[in-house]
């Protein structure tokens, strides 16, 4: 086949990877990830209709969760075509063009999930530490920009990320690890020099985890700091119960991207359905318990959600 071929090409076609091993099962496997898909897109609709529809939840915490709910739905949306595409079909075949666009949605939901938990962080911080000026601090006009300056920073460092894709050539067996292109996974293939391609991800990395997750950390310092010095233990309760959903998302979307970065950087020798079954959960995972997490744990949205359903 001409897409096995060592031959150079600069616009190859690549080959998707579903479950390595399994592959007379494929059909059998899609039904787990039918369940999730489907739980992940249900959920997070649900979450940006109640938010919406409820003007009781027009308040920046609310707003912040509706943008997680988003870029989740983003990037289910972004890997459910392909993903599917081979469970069902064996549609592995993907051009470098149709790469190149499941890359700029993939990886640009990813930087901007990334953004909107600085953001959360911040909204937990102004909230517990600087109550009386939340609603002087965190105005409509300012989650605006906030908005903005995330996916501003999205397009920005995507952009240059993709272009470095064009001049390279691919000379190998073009055979991807993943169900969806992954950049760190798709310059691997190339024969021709990819230094300025690695690093510019390692720069888009440090503008984005290497920056945000300090924030983060220094956010949540701050909290346990000021709610320390709080007197009464219902109190430490009330306030920690709030932020519950939040540490839940910063630590399913940063522990699965940082064990997916070290199975690429040390676990070469790892077995091949290692890597695929991380780069799955990593996309899967937190868009499918960030919505249970939320509803159950925020009290708002369980009661707008309960009163919608009793509406009906």
């Amino acid at each position: 086949m001409e897409i096995l071929s060592n031959s150079t090409s600069k616009f190859p076609t690549f080959l998707l990877t579903g479950i390595p091993g399994l592959e007379s099962a494929h059909v059998w496997i899609s039904i787990p990830f039918c369940c999730f898909y489907a739980i992940a897109l249900s959920g997070n609709s649900v979450i940006l209709f109640v938010i919406i529809t409820q003007q009781s939840l027009h308040e920046p915490m609310y707003y912040f969760l509706f943008r997680l709910s988003a870029t989740d739905l983003g990037l289910t949306v972004s890997s459910l075509s392909t993903t599917l595409g081979i469970l069902w079909f064996e549609a592995r075949e993907i051009s470098l063009y149709s790469c190149i666009v499941q890359m700029f949605f993939l990886h640009g939901f990813t930087f901007m999930e990334s953004g909107v938990l600085v953001a959360t962080a911040f909204d937990r911080y102004v909230a517990i530490c600087d109550p009386l000026r939340y609603t002087t601090i965190l105005t409509n006009s300012r989650i605006i920009q906030m908005g903005l300056l995330m996916i501003t920073r999205a397009i920005v460092l995507i952009l240059p990320l993709l272009l470095l894709l064009k001049p390279l050539y691919f000379c190998r067996m073009n055979a991807l690890s993943h169900s969806y292109c992954y950049h760190p996974d798709v310059i691997q293939l190339a024969c021709s020099d990819i230094r300025a391609n690695s690093i510019c991800g390692l720069i888009d990395l440090i503008l984005t985890t290497g920056i945000d997750t300090p924030c983060i950390v220094l956010s949540y310092i701050l909290i346990i700091h000021s709610v320390l010095r709080i007197a009464s233990p219902e109190e430490w309760h009330k306030v920690f119960s709030t932020c519950v959903s939040h540490v839940g998302a910063v630590a399913f979307f940063y522990i699965h991207m940082l064990s997916l970065s070290l199975v690429y950087r040390y676990g070469r020798s790892a077995p091949r359905v290692v890597h695929s079954v991380m780069a799955n959960v990593y996309l899967l995972l937190p868009p499918v318990l960030n919505p249970i997490i939320d509803s159950v744990k925020t009290k708002q949205i369980r009661k707008a959600m309960l009163s919608l359903l009793l509406t009906k």
